[in-house]
């Protein structure tokens, strides 16, 4: 067996898990608008428990509405919202997984907006993100609010929770009280070590009376919260020993507050397992099991944390949207067919905070957040499926499709399965993409899909085949608009350079400064050009999700990438441009190549031939309009589901 560690049993307090896989606690935004529990939020939750993880913490619970952090937070607030609990509990423990719920309260991490109500803190220091003063409370309010925790957890228990987990990481209310950073109390609550801890250390002690000692308790915080004047390790340290000596059976690790949130949802740039260091500094001042967290991104990373007493359980959070079924297949030990999150931020957090998305999904895995709607269940006619296109979108349906029972072929034009999905894993901080390609290519290959490359298709061909059902997953085509100038032979495409098909001299002008431009020049620094960038817009990389653009800008700066925005190009020359800033006409020159990303466009060459002729004919991702690959890949497999 490769993975021993990882699926041998652990205890916690008096509470047996089957293995060290642990669902962390994200919000979803899967709950009701009153904080019920929702069929969505139920579903969500059992396939990870049919996945074989040991252990699942339910995502931030506000113990008051006060305290939600986003509009659709769970509440435990009310004995109306326990059967709800009961039925998601119930569920989970069919399939041997154990399951606790995070006890949240937002404090000055939230808005009016959210709650409705004038958010609270220990003191009135506002969130350097939300913006919003908060209202002290009182010491009087305080004790209230450790009631709220307390009655919370009697109702977890009487839900059939088999423990809580006291949310005191991420900034949020117990985590205000306990740092410098925020608390700024001089009564019993604040002034010294000892007072800033009295809050959680209070509420651990209420709960334990309510609830009783066999009931094990977990508690999550920061390891460092990554601000000036908040908490390091060497002091984490110290606080959880007091946590443990107070009753915790368990602490969970994790980093930030919202005032450094680029780390609490790290991208590819940051190494794996960034946050174990924490772990292993507090796992020398406790006895009690210690949970790590934080783009772990294999599960042969996740073994030798264990193995090598690093911590005693890992979650895996956002791994566990892209593969429910992640330890299921590491105790098959196929490992070679886990859905890998390539860290993108786009599915997960991006959706969470898209005002017309709101609930969160992912990128690879389309069926995160549609458990109970989107299903991938055996054809009652096999057809012969012909999808176009080896791209995400195509690959997506392809084996999705042939895991129904169909007869696939996948035509690719190029040598290559991936298409632009594939150039864009290929810098270094990129290539978790490359993993999920491999992964769609491997899935394909389980389920027999026949991939052809080097074909290009025709509606001969089409014809020739007969298929029952043809899907165009055609892709884009790097956008040339009609700019004077622009058709020179010596200008290169940026997918072609990063491609390795164009050779670029020393200076380089990169025309476009969106996520393909800027990716562009931060490769090219990399290897050591000097690179411009000139963009339209008033800033580089304003499509790419926050977390990922900070760490693209810092990079950039490392390298001493020049970028001129707010400036339209007007005309091409043989070594630069004339663009327009400002109103006014400038021109640059002298360099050695000029780099063309201006975005793509639709590239459809079929659709209207095969129109008539196909019994069924669907056209996905860039084929419809040039977009990104979670369109795509959302889209082949809502098709590949229903055909």
């Amino acid at each position: 067996m490769n993975f021993p560690a990882l699926l041998s049993p652990i205890k916690i307090g008096s509470l047996e898990v089957k293995n060290r896989f642990v669902v962390p606690p994200m919000g979803t935004n899967f709950a009701n608008p009153d904080g019920s529990v929702s069929q969505q939020l139920i579903d969500y939750y059992v396939t990870r428990a049919k996945g074989g993880y040991g252990l699942i913490i339910v995502e931030v619970t506000a113990v008051e509405p006060a305290g939600k952090a986003i509009p659709f937070e769970a509440g435990i607030w009310s004995d109306d919202q326990v059967p709800g609990w009961k039925k998601l509990v119930d569920e989970v423990h069919k399939y041997g997984t154990k399951i606790a719920v995070q006890l949240h309260h937002a404090g000055r991490q939230t808005t009016t907006e959210i709650t409705g109500e004038n958010p609270v803190a220990p003191s009135p220091v506002p969130c350097p993100v939300m913006k919003q003063m908060p209202q002290e409370l009182s010491t009087e309010e305080v004790y209230e609010m450790i009631g709220k925790f307390r009655d919370a957890a009697v109702r977890a228990r009487d839900a059939g929770f088999d423990a809580v987990e006291i949310h005191g990481a991420h900034g949020y209310l117990i985590a205000q009280f306990m740092s410098q950073y925020s608390n700024k109390r001089i009564d019993e609550f604040g002034g010294s070590f000892l007072s800033r801890m009295k809050f959680p250390l209070e509420i651990i002690k209420s709960i334990k009376r309510a609830v009783g000692n066999g009931f094990p308790l977990l508690f999550r915080m920061s390891g460092d919260e990554k601000v000036h004047g908040g908490r390091s390790i060497n002091e984490t340290r110290a606080v959880a020993r007091l946590m443990e000596q107070a009753g915790i059976n368990a602490m969970h690790i994790s980093v930030c507050t919202y005032g450094s949130m680029h780390w609490m949802f790290v991208p590819g740039a940051v190494p794996p397992a960034n946050n174990v260091l924490y772990a292993e500094e507090v796992k020398k001042s406790v006895k009690i099991p210690v949970i790590t967290v934080g783009r772990i991104t294999d599960p042969f990373l996740a073994e030798d944390i264990i193995q090598t007493g690093k911590a005693d359980m890992v979650s895996l959070g956002r791994e566990s949207l892209a593969d429910p079924e992640l330890p299921n297949k590491v105790a098959a030990n196929d490992t070679e067919e886990i859905a890998p999150c390539i860290y993108c931020l786009q599915g997960c957090v991006g959706y969470l905070f898209n005002p017309e998305k709101l609930k969160i999904s992912c990128l690879v895995n389309p069926f995160t957040g549609r458990e109970g709607t989107l299903k991938i269940e055996k054809a009652e006619k096999p057809k012969k499926v012909m999808v176009v296109g080896g791209g995400p979108g195509g690959l997506e349906a392809a084996w999705i499709a042939a895991r129904r029972g169909h007869n696939v072929t996948c035509y690719e034009k190029e040598k290559v399965l991936g298409g632009q999905f594939r150039i864009g894993g290929i810098p270094s901080t990129k290539d978790d993409i490359l993993r999920a390609i491999k992964y769609y290519i491997t899935m394909g290959k389980k389920y027999g899909v026949e991939f052809k490359l080097g074909a290009e298709v025709s509606p001969e061909l089409i014809e020739k085949e007969n298929p029952d059902v043809v899907i165009l997953a055609t892709g884009g085509t790097p956008l040339v608009p009609d700019i004077k100038g622009i058709n020179n032979p010596a200008f290169v495409k940026a997918a072609d350079v990063i491609d390795g098909k164009n050779v670029v001299g020393e200076n380089v002008l990169v025309i476009g400064g969106g996520m393909v431009g800027a990716e562009t020049a931060d490769y090219l620094g990399e290897h050591g050009h000097r690179v411009t960038v000139i963009e339209m817009q008033p800033d580089v990389a304003m499509d790419i999700p926050d977390g990922p653009r900070l760490y693209l800008l810092q990079r950039l700066k490392e390298y001493g990438v020049a970028c001129l925005t707010g400036a339209v190009v007007k005309e091409f020359l043989d070594s630069g441009v004339v663009y327009q800033k400002d109103g006014k006409e400038e021109k640059i020159t002298g360099f050695d190549s000029i780099v063309l990303a201006l975005g793509s466009a639709a590239y459809n060459p079929l659709e209207e031939k095969l129109k008539g002729k196909v019994a069924e004919l669907y056209v996905i991702g860039d084929a419809v309009n040039a977009r990104k690959a979670i369109n795509a890949i959302e889209e082949g497999a809502r098709i590949a589901v229903k055909i």
